[in-house]
């Protein structure tokens, strides 16, 4: 292989690796910082002495992922590169989620209060939030604006803190970025500042994605926020999408190749909530009729701004929610505008629904 040829594959790794730790549902490329500091000169000498740099970026890592003064340091870098939004309802309102998800995830993985996550809203209005080495997260200021519940905000979190729960920033540091391809742009001193530039996930796998989806189904299910949301989410994206495949405010959603699309996703959190209702409940997803026992149940209306399906998988998320929990044992009652079965809170009936009487009734008969 000629010397030019090596130089050219060693840059287009550099480009492809720009950013790598962050596990966000990311999918546009976001700023880079210190763009310029890859010059050919820094990449020809790497190849004479990146062998040299490994254990030095792996304790780099291990730096800013394990001991406190490193994750603190690139929580600062990633507030200094993105800003930060000192709104107090939005805070407060994070912070709420933020602690029942640590205690929900505690209930399963209690090693979570052996690192516990870092956190803070930006100032960007696209649509993403991510988590990088060291259990650091950032949310942005425009998922607040898409997400008007806060039951697919904790779906996007509770995802997040899964990837960190299982270490995933830091496996995809160390496999995406060789040390001598790294050490040709940073001289070993960067790292931070890559890291720093958290939004594109190129260092996470598809089968990575997937088990973050699926630990935050578990997280959900371990909390007081309706399961039915891990599906209602990804048809809110293809709602507010309208068809386009990259829509610029789902940077989160749209992670190329490594995400599953947002349809599988759907679908996969609706066949784990049939499973969570032991087979009691289904969803015709074409036609958004919820089924119980095979039987149909509601086609709830549109409310709000949310679309008559996203608000069907809600409902089934409660139905999931009473059977796995037993209050199928007891009748569907009406409180109000609300059908409930046992005590769970099935459905709170808008104009366009049928009356609750009326539902409560067929609830009573196909349960």
């Amino acid at each position: 292989m000629s010397f030019k040829k090596r130089k050219q594959q060693i840059a287009a790794v550099l480009s492809a690796c720009a950013v790598l730790f962050a596990g966000s549902f990311a999918y546009a490329p976001m700023p880079v910082a210190n763009a310029g500091l890859f010059s050919t000169g820094d990449v020809v000498g790497a190849l004479l002495g990146g062998a040299v740099y490994s254990a030095q970026i792996n304790k780099q890592i291990k730096y800013y992922n394990n001991t406190e003064e490193g994750r603190q340091e690139l929580l600062q870098q990633i507030k200094d590169q993105y800003g930060v939004n000192g709104d107090y309802a939005l805070n407060a309102r994070l912070d709420g989620i933020m602690s029942n998800l640590t205690s929900a995830i505690a209930s399963v993985d209690p090693t979570i209060y052996d690192k516990p996550y870092l956190y803070f809203i930006n100032n960007e209005k696209s649509f993403n939030a991510f988590c990088t080495l060291g259990h650091d997260m950032s949310v942005n200021t425009g998922l607040f604006d898409v997400l008007t519940n806060d039951d697919e905000i904790a779906v996007v979190l509770g995802h997040e803190m899964g990837h960190g729960q299982k270490d995933h920033p830091a496996i995809g540091a160390k496999r995406s970025i060789g040390p001598a391809v790294l050490a040709a742009a940073t001289g070993g001193s960067i790292l931070g500042n890559l890291a720093a530039n958290a939004w594109n996930n190129q260092g996470i796998t598809k089968p990575q994605e997937k088990e973050a989806d699926a630990l935050a189904f578990e997280y959900i299910t371990h909390s007081n926020y309706n399961p039915g949301a891990t599906a209602a989410i990804w048809q809110r994206v293809i709602d507010k999408s309208n068809g386009s495949k990259t829509p610029e405010i789902f940077y989160w959603a749209y992670g190329g190749s490594d995400h599953p699309s947002d349809t599988s996703r759907r679908d996969t959190a609706a066949e784990k909530l049939e499973a969570y209702s032991g087979k009691h409940v289904s969803i015709d997803k074409d036609e958004g009729v919820v089924k119980v026992n095979k039987q149909e149940f509601v086609k709830p209306a549109a409310a709000g701004d949310m679309s008559a399906k996203e608000r069907a998988y809600f409902v089934m998320g409660n139905l999931a929610a009473a059977y796995h929990n037993g209050h199928n044992k007891e009748a569907a009652t009406v409180e109000g505008q609300t059908v409930k079965l046992g005590a769970q809170p099935i459905m709170t009936c808008v104009d366009g629904d049928e009356s609750p009487e009326v539902l409560a009734e067929r609830l009573n008969k196909i349960k």
